[in-house]
């Protein structure tokens, strides 16, 4: 895919960007190593100073990153600027308590003179999305920052100035050069990227497909990879659910990034007694959020990102009409310039539509019918995905137990939209991928967890 932004909003070019060379990629690869030689002796406190300097640098500068972001993956402003705030809260988060997460440890009943100590792999290569262009590069790099190694990112090539823009950043908070770079290269490039000897690990958000090939690579070079992969979330409602708050949170976890989230609620998963009340509730709410042009700071709803992406959720949505299910609301791309797509409602959806067993990515929501709590639950573990998924019911300790023994997911919330928090761990299971970002168990993926005994 070719270096160039265009404003979803208008279609308008906005730059094209050159590629890096060859020769520039090996130069660059070569001055993260020869920075991660230098910052993995800083010692843990002192690196923690330059992302409270990053923070401080984000909050500075939020206004035109937001609008930044805005241009060239169609955010609406005002979740842009959420976004440059969350990164801005992680620097901090991890300034303060990662230097005690990474600290030597005796573990119960260990030998005397046994301690187990965290130290740094070297170069980590980050492959990233497009849909959360600065927070999900600033979750996967403050932790392997603060660990001690180097981070190249390889950004989504419709959002290159995102990238560059990042990389000033850490450079205004005056971490050493070299040690947060970024790759101006096509995905073409990550096969030799994954291979180069200097390159210790590798972490990647994307698609299922792109893990699945990464994964591959990464696991013929022996290299350490975190995968966070494509999700298709289930929101179950159950018949003692709060009808009215569940409508509300699901029609904005829904709606989150303008339905471009890995952790979007995308499968509404909804016992019988209680259906038709719901489906009234949810449309009431998807049909409330106003779309518009991104850059005004009261729209709920931006374009999608590329004209190839609302075409494909286009062709699945009108499939799975062919297929049975029914529109409650929306389901037509509007005339007109930018690549903007209406809440859409599907009821009746179920196995073997594309509403179901797909990702949708962009405002489109599923509502998958079942008799009781029993079917609830087959139907929302029965996806290929793991990565997030919620219960609603008035039951706190019926939910609690679902959440913790049912429910096949990486994050599971009760009564609440599933989100990132810097403080948890964050990732999925089966085609979600595996590994974890944030929290401590984030930051200690990219470490030697080294055992060390003095006699």
């Amino acid at each position: 895919m070719p270096l160039i932004s265009i404003n979803p909003a208008t279609g308008r070019l906005i730059r094209r960007y050159r590629e890096d060379s060859a020769r520039r990629q090996a130069a660059l690869v070569a001055r993260a190593h020869a920075a991660f030689r230098e910052w993995r002796r800083v010692p843990v406190p002192a690196r923690a100073r330059p992302l409270r300097a990053a923070a401080r640098v984000l909050r500075r500068d939020a206004d035109a990153l937001a609008r930044l972001i805005t241009e060239e993956m169609g955010k609406p402003v005002a979740q842009a600027r959420a976004e440059i705030e969350k990164c801005a809260a992680a620097c901090e988060f991890f300034a303060q308590y990662g230097p005690g997460f990474l600290a030597p440890e005796r573990p119960a009943g260990a030998p005397a003179g046994a301690q187990v100590v965290c130290r740094p792999l070297g170069v980590v290569l980050a492959v990233m999305p497009w849909n959360f262009p600065f927070w999900q590069v600033f979750r996967a790099a403050v932790p392997a920052l603060l660990a001690g190694n180097t981070v190249l990112l390889k950004h989504a090539a419709n959002v290159c100035g995102c990238a560059r823009a990042i990389e000033s950043v850490f450079r205004a908070a005056e971490f050493p050069a070299g040690a947060f770079q970024t790759l101006l290269v096509g995905s073409d490039r990550v096969p030799a990227l994954i291979a180069h000897p200097l390159v210790r690990a590798l972490t990647l958000t994307g698609s299922t497909a792109a893990g699945r090939q990464v994964a591959a690579l990464a696991g013929a070079a022996l290299k350490k990879c975190v995968l966070e992969l494509g999700g298709s979330d289930p929101y179950v409602i159950l018949a003692d659910a709060d009808l009215a708050r569940a409508a509300e949170v699901c029609a904005r976890a829904r709606l989150v990034n303008s339905g471009q989230s890995c952790i979007a609620a995308k499968r509404f998963v909804v016992v019988a007694a209680v259906r038709a009340d719901f489906e009234r509730r949810l449309v009431e709410r998807m049909a409330a959020r106003r779309v518009g042009p991104p850059l005004d700071p009261g729209v709920d709803i931006g374009p999608l990102a590329r004209a190839d992406l609302r075409a494909e959720l286009q062709a699945q949505v009108r499939a799975s009409v062919r297929q049975g299910a029914r529109l409650l609301l929306g389901g037509r791309a509007p005339p007109g310039p930018g690549w903007f797509y209406p809440p859409t409602v599907l009821t009746g959806v179920r196995p073997g539509m594309p509403a179901h067993d797909d990702e949708l990515f962009g405002p489109v929501a599923a509502i998958v019918p079942v008799r009781d709590e029993a079917a609830a639950l087959a139907a929302a573990n029965a996806a290929p995905f793991g990565l997030g998924a919620a219960v609603f019911t008035r039951d706190r300790r019926r939910g609690r137990r679902l959440a913790i023994d049912e429910l096949e997911a990486g994050l599971v919330f009760v009564n609440e939209q599933v989100r990132s928090e810097p403080a948890l761990p964050f990732g999925g299971v089966k085609q979600s991928g595996f590994g974890r970002e944030l929290g401590a168990w984030g930051l200690r993926e990219f470490v030697n967890i080294k055992t060390v005994l003095e006699a």
